[in-house]
């Protein structure tokens, strides 16, 4: 499945106007190997909601950085029991304690904290993308959320050629709290990212 920059273009102005489902329902048709993506962070009850509806064994890469909060544990569990996720559970190769010992959590400003990123989100992200090979991947990015994000659409290309596809792109937190309301979804704001600390600080998945 290929597509050039202007087909990208032309197709999120048809998409823009349609509904979360309908973005997932058009993106499935021209998947062979769909994956979506989540981290139980606030709001991804939606996205995974939305893509179970269409496809209901679509494989659900959680990449857990072994820093999640007691609360984003038992919101995760909550929300695959309730979905009934087909999770593809993708974790560092260095547990959380031992790196504590012998690194802790840089700060950001820290030139270690790249080497964290690396080994607690970008490297158990790159291994899942390999074991799957997607070719369409679903994401709960949207609008306002940072700089590189503004920049992108419900479609995106991604430097390896995945398509991605962000249905509730132009939601803001109102009408996603509608989303969830509607579909009798919880959802959990106890969440910290070790890699971001503030919410527009971008984390790295979305530059590879």
């Amino acid at each position: 499945m290929k597509f050039t920059e202007k087909e990208i273009e032309e197709l999120n102005k048809e998409l823009k106007d349609k509904t979360p489902q309908e973005v997932v329902s058009w993106a499935l048709s021209k998947a062979k190997k769909p994956v979506v993506t989540t981290n139980f962070r606030p709001y991804e009850a939606a996205i995974l909601n939305v893509c179970v509806q269409e496809k209901k064994d679509i494989p659900v890469i959680w990449c857990d950085s072994g820093y999640n909060t007691p609360n984003t544990y038992r919101h995760a569990e909550k929300v695959i029991e309730l979905l009934q996720l087909n999770v593809q559970l993708y974790v560092p190769r260095q547990t959380a304690s031992h790196r504590d010992v012998v690194m802790g959590i840089p700060d950001v400003e820290d030139p270690m904290h790249k080497v964290f990123t690396e080994q607690v989100k970008l490297e158990p992200f790159r291994r899942a993308m390999a074991d799957f090979t997607p070719d369409v991947w679903f994401t709960n990015l949207r609008k306002g959320q940072t700089a590189l994000r503004d920049s992108l659409d419900i479609l995106s290309l991604g430097k390896d050629g995945v398509l991605k596809v962000s249905p509730f792109y132009y939601y803001d937190d109102e009408k996603l709290d509608g989303y969830l309301l509607d579909n009798k979804l919880p959802n959990e704001f106890k969440y910290f990212d070790p890699t971001k600390v503030i919410s527009n600080r971008e984390c790295g998945l979305h530059t590879l």
